[in-house]
């Protein structure tokens, strides 16, 4: 769906490759600026897991789930001439992207003042920790930062226990998603207008945005949420975690006409009429009593067969591990995992692009480091003896 759109993206770690991952994975053309100078993204080298039958360079398996379908140009932009090669490219573009502190892309330049003399509909996405402006745009910043500062920790986990984050990095996908989603908006414009622009979201702002309900309570109520028992929602029960005779199984009644259904497939259908759980104030009023009830009700059966009696009529889901989730049937009889073949004859397992449609593929492996460098440059017009001479200086 994107193809024909050429993004430069100046990006390291997580929630910038994650944006432009989404754009990839919808037919663009991602070139991947990377500094030679200090070996590329150092998500190259992230592990615990690697796979020595991929590339030098490219076997990070956290690497490739954040990489793959896009180009490598290494590129140091500390260098006035790689400033000047930028320039170059960047007039080809459509895009540029960047996930650095929020005075570097300035200082590289990488913003719309910088580049649109020579590419007047180029959009420049930024994605920073707080911001471009303020007394934090020098402040580096991390996902786990964002939650801690933005209350996650206060309303994760079970009550009484340590302040917990999220166990993904929620932060820094959704900030991801979001700068793609803000960079195509700019594209639009631009294709319309002919001007480009700057876009801008930090991972502290997501963080916040992402309060909503909970903020919104608080800033007009002054009602502060904490953490509840089992995951519990605040006011809607039955929501939470419950027990079965072989684990855990999570309800979501969050329609009235859900807990009539409950009862009559667990067979407490007196429970309709019983003014203690009548209405959602009502069961909010008896949440304790009425965790233990069905419970109870739930221990008679495995969750595999409490599932098999929910499903279609019940919101209800099993509560697993990684390695559960992966190997559901749901997951595996589809096209929710993609394999992307390797010269040795076996294949990467990657997770499927979540957008679907017609002709959708996952990309290729992710690239290593300066793998597209002659071909990008050849491509913009740079002589082979030229980019020699640049890689002597260090410049590519």
């Amino acid at each position: 769906m994107l193809s024909g759109l050429k993004v430069l993206a100046v990006e390291q770690y997580g929630a910038g490759p994650f944006a432009t991952q989404f754009l990839a994975d919808m037919g663009a053309e991602v070139i991947k600026i990377e500094n030679p100078a200090d070996g590329g993204d150092m998500a190259r080298s992230v592990g615990p897991q690697f796979r020595d039958d991929l590339p030098e360079t490219a076997q990070s398996i956290f690497f490739q789930g954040l990489n793959r379908g896009k180009k490598s140009l290494t590129l140091n932009l500390n260098h006035a001439e790689g400033r000047a090669l930028f320039r170059r490219l960047a007039a080809n573009a459509d895009a540029v992207t960047s996930n650095m502190r929020g005075d570097v892309p300035a200082r590289l330049g990488l913003t719309y003042a910088d580049l649109a003399d020579v590419n007047p509909r180029i959009v420049c996405a930024h994605l920073t920790a707080y911001g471009r402006e303020g007394e934090r745009a020098t402040w580096p910043g991390y996902d786990y930062l964002m939650q801690a500062e933005a209350g996650y920790f206060s309303v994760t986990g079970e009550p009484g226990s340590a302040p917990a984050r999220a166990g993904l990095s929620l932060i820094d996908f959704m900030t991801g998603a979001v700068c793609s989603m803000g960079l195509l908006a700019g594209l639009l414009e631009a294709r319309a207008s002919g001007r480009g622009r700057d876009v801008d979201v930090s991972l502290f702002d997501l963080a916040l945005y992402n309060l909503n309900y909970l903020g919104h309570w608080y800033l007009n109520d002054g009602s502060v949420t904490g953490r509840l028992p089992r995951s519990a929602h605040a006011s809607l029960t039955p929501c939470q975690s419950y027990r079965t005779r072989d684990g855990w199984i999570f309800l979501m009644c969050n329609k009235e006409k859900f807990w009539g259904v409950l009862c009559d497939h667990i067979g407490r259908p007196q429970w309709k009429d019983d003014p203690r759980f009548a209405t959602f104030p009502a069961r909010l009023a008896h949440r304790d009593l009425l965790t233990e009830l069905i419970d109870a009700a739930l221990m008679t059966r495995d969750t595999s067969q409490w599932l098999s009696e929910f499903a279609g009529r019940v919101p209800a889901a099993p509560i697993y591990d990684i390695r559960q989730a992966l190997d559901n049937p749901w997951v595996t009889e589809g096209d929710r995992i993609a394999a992307i073949p390797l010269p040795s004859g076996d294949a990467l397992r990657m997770l499927a692009p979540p957008v679907r449609y017609a002709g959708r593929v996952a990309g290729g492996r992710a690239p290593t480091l300066g793998e597209h460098s002659a071909a990008v440059l050849a491509a913009a017009g740079v002589a082979p003896e030229e980019i020699e001479r640049l890689r002597k200086l260090g410049v590519v």
